[in-house]
């Protein structure tokens, strides 16, 4: 998985094997973990280390960043968590299934079924998708 904070758009670019997106789900919908990125040798300011998963209170799914350990939290209760995952896993399997790979944003707007006002916007990606078109 590589992770990379766009500084100039404030999204983080997420991309990743089908594996590794279902096992960042899988860490999503348990509410702890860490899944880290091929960078986390190798900092280089903008690209992150990995993704951080944890439990909160809810209501609603945080996806911050924490500049500070170049790392992307999920944080949120159960349900908004459970959610987030099953979005995760049905976006790979779209993607997996376009030709060339493929990518999806992952923004908060009102209403959002689980995200929280405040969360970083993701685009997360498949290899072979390519950059997302600006």
């Amino acid at each position: 998985m590589l992770l990379v904070s766009d500084p100039v758009f404030g999204e983080v670019e997420l991309t990743g094997s089908a594996t590794e997106l279902a096992r960042l789900a899988c860490a999503v919908a348990r509410g702890e973990g860490f899944v880290g990125s091929v960078s986390a040798t190798v900092p280089d300011g903008e690209t992150l280390v990995g993704v951080e998963v944890r439990e909160a209170p809810g209501p609603g799914v945080l996806i911050r960043l924490d500049s500070q350990r170049q790392i992307l939290v999920v944080s949120g209760d159960p349900v908004a968590r459970a959610l987030f995952a099953d979005n995760l896993e049905a976006m790979t399997t779209a993607m997996a299934a376009e030709e060339g790979g493929g990518h999806r944003h992952v923004d908060h707007f009102p209403g959002h079924p689980y995200l929280v006002e405040g969360s970083v916007p993701l685009v997360v990606g498949v290899p072979g998708g390519g950059p997302p078109a600006r």
